[in-house]
């Protein structure tokens, strides 16, 4: 009889050993909506590394590389990210973040690169974004300059997929699926802090005068980072940057956002028109810094936990 209570206790264990694997394997297969692809065991990069960027091109890296040149700040930012900033010797105007960047060479601004500089600095590789111009690109293979162009839609996984595919050019690869899981993770975290929290209007400022207000419409990324931070944008009833003031009235936002670059609190509560908006009245106007919620670097979900916790600052508390 005591064998047998003492099997059954064994036998109990087991079960309930069992079934916490099963659920912890369950919920581990549900944590990302976002990043369901590329699960795979982290390796050291091989050289000669044939890499397709958003060009479609191939291009071929003989050797790990230890000279770098960023003409995007999601880039440098993700180099930074990566630990290999020691490998960066050139970047733009406009990358600012970290700060430590500032110490390095500029080689212009994103859509006027000095290509002189960019060639006498002598690169490995240089890694451009969407702002790159294609006959940049041709001028500086023509001078037997790496190039590597990485962009796509704006979205999460597009972002995913720039920190990986720059982990894997310097041989980061296990740094870049950490930065990637611990994205996903506060993408979903956030997502379920927000559910079922209601979808106030929210109208976000680019910037304002005469003529009209520069906004995020619906066919932008701040569009979705919006929704995805659980409000509706206010302009999603046009597409590009440009909306009316008159617009602007009849909705009447209930939260109204604005860039800590080119706006000012301040300025926007003495505008014609939008000291008389509800939003403006009640004390729900915010600035936040706009290159975490439009760069595809690694900051993109601080930036929709940021923009979420103004949207919702309830479901934060």
């Amino acid at each position: 009889m005591h064998k047998l209570k003492k099997t059954s206790f064994i036998l109990l264990i087991v079960f309930l050993f069992a079934f916490s694997v099963i659920g912890c394997n369950k919920n581990n297969s549900t944590s990302s909506n976002e990043d369901k692809k590329q699960v795979e065991s982290v390796k050291n990069t091989t050289y000669p590394l044939k890499i397709k960027d958003s060009l479609n091109r191939e291009v071929t890296i003989e050797k790990e590389p230890t000279k770098v040149i960023s003409v995007a700040p999601n880039i440098t930012e993700t180099i930074y990210a990566l630990n290999k900033e020691n490998t960066l010797i050139g970047r733009t105007d406009f990358c600012t973040y970290p700060k430590e960047a500032s110490k390095i060479q500029s080689i212009g601004g994103l859509t006027n690169p000095n290509i002189e500089k960019i060639t006498s600095l002598k690169p490995d590789i240089v890694i451009a974004s969407n702002h790159f111009k294609e006959e940049d690109l041709k001028k500086l293979e023509e001078l037997n300059i790496k190039v590597v162009m990485f962009s796509g839609p704006e979205s999460f996984q597009s972002t995913y997929d720039i920190i990986r595919n720059v982990g894997k050019i310097l041989n980061s690869n296990d740094k870049a699926n950490t930065i990637v899981s611990d994205m996903t993770k506060k993408v979903d975290y956030v997502k379920e802090k927000i559910k079922g929290k209601g979808t106030p209007s929210t109208y976000y400022v680019v910037s304002f005068g005469k003529s009209g207000d520069f906004t995020a419409g619906k066919d932008t990324f701040i569009d979705t980072m919006i929704i995805t931070a659980g409000g509706k944008n206010t302009a999603s009833d046009v597409t590009g940057w440009k909306y009316s003031l008159e617009k602007l009235i009849e909705k009447n936002p209930d939260i109204i956002i604005c860039s800590n670059k080119f706006n000012s609190k301040n300025e926007i509560k003495l505008q014609e028109g939008y000291k008389d908006l509800d939003a403006i009245k009640k004390n729900k106007l915010f600035e936040i810094d706009e290159d975490i919620i439009n760069r595809q670097g690694p900051r993109l979900a601080d930036g929709l936990e940021a923009l979420a916790k103004i949207i919702h600052p309830d479901a934060f508390k």
